[in-house]
Order: C-alpha cells, then structure tokens, then sequence
C-alpha cells in the first residue's frame, strides 16, 4: 500500500438509536483516530451512505423504521465495499448467522464487557477496507507493468524497488552478476530481466539448473563434447556455451557444482573460451554469465568447497533478492499477478482475489517464497467457483485449517450453533495472524520505531502500541484517558 493510503484515518458510520452509546462509541473511535459521523436514525443512515463513502459502518439490530439487518442489505446493495459490525443486546445464533449471510463483518453483542472489542473490531474492518480498496489499485498497477521489459519483476517495496534500480543500472554492461536469495524467490526472474533489458536481448538466453546433473553431464552439457569422450558419446555435441554464443547463459544453484567443473567455468570468465569434453582445441565464445544461489558462498569457500578466484569473478556485482516474509506489501500485488496469468492460461473468469483471502495470505511466513505463492494461486484459481479466490481456494497452510471447511449436508439446530462458533474462531485466529505479521513487517520497515509504524499504519500511537503489546512484552503501554468509554460497559 502506498503511504498516502495507509496514513488516511478510517471514515466510520455509528447508527444507533440510544443517544448515550452513540455519543460514547463516538468520542471512542475519534481518540482511536477515525473520522466518525454519528446517527440516531437508519433513515438518515441510508442518506449518507448514498451522498458519502464510508470505510466501516456499525449498525444496531434492533432500531425503528428500519432495522440494523435491512440496513446492511441496503449498504451490501449500493455500496458493498463497506465493511459492516452489527450490534445488539439480544444476540443469537439465528441472528448471528443472519448478518454473516448478509455479508456483516463482524457481530458484537452489548453491553460490551471491554470497550477495546469495539476499537479492535473497527481497526481489523478498516484494515480489510484498505485491503479491498489495494485490490483496485493492483489491476491498474499490473495492467502498467505489461509490456515492461522487466515485467516479471512485480513488487513495489522498498526491497524490490532496489531489484529493480540495481537490474536497470548494470542491464546494459557485460559485467558477470551474482544473484542470491532464499529457493523460491524468482533469481531466475531477474537474470532473464537482465537480459531483456541488455544489448543481447536479440540473442540467445540460455538456462541451466547446475544441481541437477552429474559432473560428467554437467560438463557436456555446458561445454560440449566430442565424439568417443566418455560412454555414450557416439557424435560430436555443442553446449549451452555454444548455443548463448552473443548472448546470455544463466547458471542457477551455481554453488553445486563439483571443483573441476569450477576449473574450467573460470577458464571461460578469464578467457572468453571452452574446451569441448575430450578435446584440446579452444573455442572462442562471447556469453554474459549471469549465475544465482541459495547457499553461502564464503562459507562454502572457507570449506575449500567452492574456488575463491572463480567466487570473484562471479561476484562483480551482487542482486540478492529479499524472502516473501520480508516484503509483505507486494503479495496483493503479486497474488493478482499470478490470478491474472492462471485464469488465462485455464480459461477461468476469476480476476480477484477477496479480502479475507489476501488477509490470510498477508499473514502466512511463505517458506516457500514467491513459487510457493504462485503454486498456491495456481490451486486456487483451479478450485475457485466463483470470479474471486476466497479462503476455501487456499492451501490449509495458509488457512490454518487442519479439516475440510465443507460439509457433507447442511447444518441444523445445534450443529447450526456449532458452526457459528467454529467460524468466528476461525475468523479471529486467521485474524490474528494476519495482525501480528501486519505489524511486525511495519516495524521492520520502520527499524522499530513505533510512532513511525503507527503513522503507516494510519492509527494514532497509542492504540498501535495496544496492538504491537499483544505480541511483544518489552512495550510498555500509554496512559489514557478512558472517561468516555466507561458508557460503554
């Protein structure tokens, strides 16, 4: 999310008809620094709503002229972006699931026991807005980017903002480059955006896995062989070398390859020539050597496992590319991405993806990287039914869900309760989730300033650090003045 967007304070609509919780949930949610506009009456409710746009919406069930459920109907009608909390003293689960069906957000029942569930509800809703409201921002981001030579390279934080100066700032020489990173994280991606942008792109670029061959094919395969040099060798066989001749050959898992394959990979930096497997003749060739890894390369070196001079010569200039987990911003970018291309590919008219989904995928570390986010796209867009990938498309390692969320038939009576509480568990599990990797990737992004994070986050400081103490002990909390949320009680 941009900053402008982050730092916009939530437009919140209370509409209740008992004046003195009104004017309390008011002064509660302006000290939490929300816009509030106030109402007694859901007539007047359905004429703001039509003449203003509202992030968040609280409604009680039980008012006259209309009540709290024909209210959110109305708003789910004109305006469904709104997310919606129903209140009300007399809860049950008939009209629990009511407002769930109705597309409520949330259910809360008064008189509130903690104040904070209001403000914690409200900050979660707001923060699903902003989520829904990126949603349209990444289609006209993704529909920029077509065309880009470095397409593939889809992120817009601060770590990938430098992938992507350091790819246009060295595209255009013949310098060797080192890309490094976790497995996953799209080194290959970048080496072949390194080539579309070069003098070569109108030449060959050529791909190679190192890890997965034995010495003896791994040198054949790159530099080719003559005919008798090892078993098998029946003819006269060109490598990749060979074929990249004017343009680019990409060496991944470069840190795999065996010592005497590392003798004659240098040979090529330092002279520009191969010698074919069982030949003596040198043959000339212009390639750019672009490689990547996952491992540690001086380490390796220390290990006498990998050659000092040849780590050199492959480390002119380094791109490491940054983990999933450390550029949470860019996976709605990236998810919308990958929808985009597998809708296409399979024929399917899914083009988005839901807010609770892109929550729950904020909230995930992502082992497996950017692949990992791709595959999982891939199994939703499969799955989906509908235009948009909901949370039943994803994995159950990004839900945390351990059983199937379909049932065999559909629930009744007690069971119909049962599946109420399960749902609004789950919900606040995968909530909480989300809101803990939310705000520990801001405060990385800060170094650990709170009054920075709360800032980008759009909360005043002190309801930030409510939020960042629930899961760090070492923050100590503001004094507040809670006179007004006492009427809450």
């Amino acid at each position: 999310m941009n900053e402008a967007t982050e730092a916009r304070p939530a437009r919140v609509l209370v509409v209740d008809d008992e004046p003195t919780l009104l004017r309390a949930m008011e002064a509660l949610l302006r000290r939490k620094g929300h816009e509030v506009v106030g109402l007694d009456s859901s007539i007047a409710a359905t004429q703001r709503l039509a003449q203003e746009d509202f992030d968040v919406a609280l409604f009680d069930i039980k008012m006259p002229q209309l009540s709290g459920l024909e209210l959110l109907n109305a708003v789910k009608h004109r305006r469904p972006e709104v997310e919606v909390i129903m209140m009300t003293g007399h809860a049950t689960v008939e009209t629990a699931l009511a407002a769930v069906r109705a597309g409520a957000y949330d259910y809360l029942t008064k008189p509130f026991e903690d104040v904070e569930v209001v403000a914690r509800a409200v900050a979660k809703a707001a923060e699903r807005k902003r989520l829904f409201d990126r949603n349209r921002q990444l289609e006209s981001a993704l529909r920029e980017r077509e065309g880009s030579p470095s397409e593939g390279l889809v992120g817009t934080s601060a770590p990938m903002r430098e992938v992507t100066r350091m790819v246009e700032a060295v595209a255009y020489s013949a310098t060797t480059v080192l890309i490094t990173g976790e497995s996953g994280t799209g080194k290959e991606l970048v080496a072949r955006a390194l080539h579309t942008r070069s003098p070569r792109r109108s030449h060959p670029f050529v791909a190679l896995n190192c890890g997965a061959l034995t010495e003896t094919l791994l040198e054949s395969e790159l530099f080719g062989h003559v005919k008798g040099a090892f078993t098998g060798a029946q003819r006269d066989q060109r490598g990749l070398f060979d074929a990249a001749d004017g343009g680019t050959i990409f060496l991944d898992e470069i840190g795999d390859i065996p010592l005497s394959t590392q003798v004659r990979l240098l040979r090529v930096l330092q002279e520009g020539e191969i010698k074919r497997v069982g030949s003596a003749d040198p043959v000339r060739v212009d390639v750019r050597v672009l490689a990547a890894t996952h491992r540690d390369l001086p380490k390796l070196v220390k290990a006498g496992r990998f050659r000092e001079d040849l780590f050199y010569r492959l480390n002119v200039i380094n791109i490491p590319l940054p983990p999933l987990r450390e550029r949470v911003e860019d996976i709605p970018l990236l998810a919308h991405h990958f929808v985009r291309r597998y809708a296409d590919r399979l024929g399917k008219k899914v083009r988005t993806v839901a807010p609770d989904a892109l929550e729950l995928m904020c909230g995930y570390r992502w082992p497996g990287n950017v692949r990992e986010l791709e595959n999982a796209i891939e199994r939703a867009v499969v799955l989906c039914r509908g235009d948009s990938v909901v949370p039943g498309d994803l994995p159950p390692a990004v839900t945390g869900r351990t059983a199937p969320l379909v049932r065999e038939a559909p629930a009744s009576g007690d069971e119909a309760a049962w599946l109420a509480l399960s749902y609004a568990a789950a919900k606040e599990q995968a909530l909480r989730r989300f809101e803990k990797g939310y705000v520990e990737a801001l405060m990385r992004a800060c170094d650990g300033n709170i009054s920075a994070a709360a800032r980008k986050a759009g909360m005043d400081r002190s309801n930030f650090k409510r939020v960042l103490r629930k899961y760090r002990t070492d923050v100590e909390p503001d004094a507040e003045d809670d006179a007004s949320t006492r009427a809450l009680g």
